[in-house]
């Protein structure tokens, strides 16, 4: 793979602090678990998807630079330039250019952000797409699940953007190293790493909703249609 074909560096170095200024300044967000974030080396840190705003604060409250693979839908208009900019992964189509750009990466020693469960919704993580278990099998780089809570409340649609001040929970649970069994081998060992990283992350959801007084949507907001890890 050529050095072209990944990201530059230096976009979430300055973009993950304005993720953080709205994060953290704009809305209150409380922040668990930073240290299971590795301070060096490649990880790929997942997260369940309930609205909007999930990306910027997750991109802000990562406490190193991060390249999130974001669907093409997101890149229209105005907004197309500054995530490009910020060194975002553009996905389209069936999600392997992006996947190998995010391989790229890790390769380098960065950190790569997913919503597997590829649309906002209720954010439950009943189900996820492949493409952070195909990462973390082809770089060996560890998942780290994480939690997003209050970022859309029951009743709000997935485009909310949420008042000011409103509390919202970041909870990054400890990283977990994606290991088949020797035994099996191509698309059963894609299916194996698929259903451990689902498992983690649905874990860690709900380790996270039995230690605070947030809740997840108990909608599914109008789900987007548009997939942010497409079938990857």
């Amino acid at each position: 793979m050529s050095d072209t074909t990944v990201p530059p560096a230096w976009g979430p170095r300055w973009s993950r602090w304005v993720g953080r200024a709205l994060a953290r300044g704009l809305w209150a967000t409380e922040v668990r678990g930073r240290s299971h974030v590795p301070r060096s080396g490649a990880a790929i840190v997942v997260a369940n998807h309930t609205g909007f705003i999930d990306g910027p604060v997750l991109h802000g409250v990562i406490p190193r630079p991060s390249h999130f693979l974001i669907g093409s839908h997101m890149f229209r208009g105005a907004l197309g330039p500054i995530l490009g900019a910020a060194g975002q992964i553009r996905v389209e189509g069936s999600g392997r250019t992006a996947l190998a750009h995010g391989l790229g990466v890790l390769r380098r020693g960065g950190v790569v952000g997913m919503f597997p469960e590829g649309t906002r919704g209720a954010g439950t993580a009943d189900a996820v797409h492949g493409g952070a278990a195909w990462l973390a099998l082809q770089s060996g780089a560890p998942i780290v699940p994480t939690a997003l809570i209050g970022t859309r409340l029951t009743g709000e649609p997935v485009s909310v953007w949420p008042r000011p001040r409103r509390h919202i929970l970041a909870a990054f649970g400890a990283p977990v190293t994606v290991e088949p069994p020797s035994e099996l081998k191509g698309r059963r060992r894609q299916e194996w790493a698929q259903q451990a990283v689902a498992a983690a992350l649905r874990s860690q959801v709900e380790a996270a909703l039995a230690d605070t007084d947030l809740r997840l949507p108990g909608d599914d907001g109008g789900r987007d249609t548009a997939s942010i890890e497409e079938n990857a």
